[in-house]
Order: structure tokens, then C-alpha cells, then sequence
């Protein structure tokens, strides 16, 4: 008797998984006419086209123009240090606006000035010196 009822429950949950199994086909068919396989291929090609045309658009703006293929940068690091020591010296120099007048010797109080410009300017405007 226990054999026949546990034949029985056993049936009994094989119809509701049965039920179970009818219905998700009958609403995964429902689902499925809203979808387009074709619609989702496009969108998939015209993804694909707009990747590669952003990878092309990303190797165009990284071409490096006229500089070798194999640069050191152990090389390029000196070459900056370089520049920064040679900045830094730089800054530690007063700039020529800033340093001090050289001396130059000023004439002697009395002593003659330049003969002053006499008569008449030529064609390019100077005057001529009576000396």
C-alpha cells in the first residue's frame, strides 16, 4: 500500500512539473514573437562596425611622426634630468633686467661735449657735423 501511495504522490507531482513545464513554453513563446533574431543580428553587425571604427579612429591618433620605433627611456630620463638641472640653473641666475649696471667711466665735469649738428639735414634726414 505505501508503494502504491508513493506511486500515486509521485505521479501527481509529475503532472504539476508537466503544468509547470506548459506554461513557461506558453509564455517563452509569447516572449519570443516580441523578439527578431534578425533585429538583434543587425544590431550586433552594426555594433561590431562602430567598435572597429573606434579602434581605427584610437591607432590614428596614437601614429607617432618622425619619432623611432625603438626610443630608450633610459635615454629619454637623462635627457629630462638634463633639462631639469639645466632649468634649475637657470633659475638661480639673476636676469640681465635685474643685474647690476656694469661701470662705465662718466666724462669728467668740464670736459668738451660733441660738436652740436649745424645747417641743414640731407635727404635721408641727418645733419651734417662742422667740425
Amino acid at each position: 500500500m505505501d508503494q502504491a501511495n508513493f506511486a500515486s504522490e509521485n505521479l501527481k507531482n509529475t503532472m504539476v512539473t508537466v503544468e509547470a513545464m506548459q506554461a513557461a513554453n506558453k509564455e517563452l513563446k509569447k516572449q519570443y514573437k516580441n523578439v527578431n533574431i534578425d533585429k538583434i543580428e543587425t544590431l550586433q553587425d552594426e555594433m561590431e562596425d562602430m567598435l572597429e571604427q573606434a579602434n581605427l579612429i584610437q591607432e590614428t591618433l596614437g601614429r607617432t611622426y618622425g619619432l623611432p620605433e625603438d626610443v630608450d627611456e633610459a635615454d629619454l630620463e637623462a635627457e629630462l634630468d638634463a633639462l631639469g638641472t639645466e632649468m634649475a640653473f637657470e633659475e638661480e641666475e639673476t636676469p640681465v633686467y635685474l643685474a647690476e649696471p656694469a661701470d662705465v667711466p662718466l666724462p669728467e665735469p668740464g670736459a668738451a661735449l660733441p660738436a652740436a649738428a649745424v645747417g641743414q639735414p640731407n635727404e635721408s634726414g641727418r645733419f651734417k657735423l662742422n667740425v
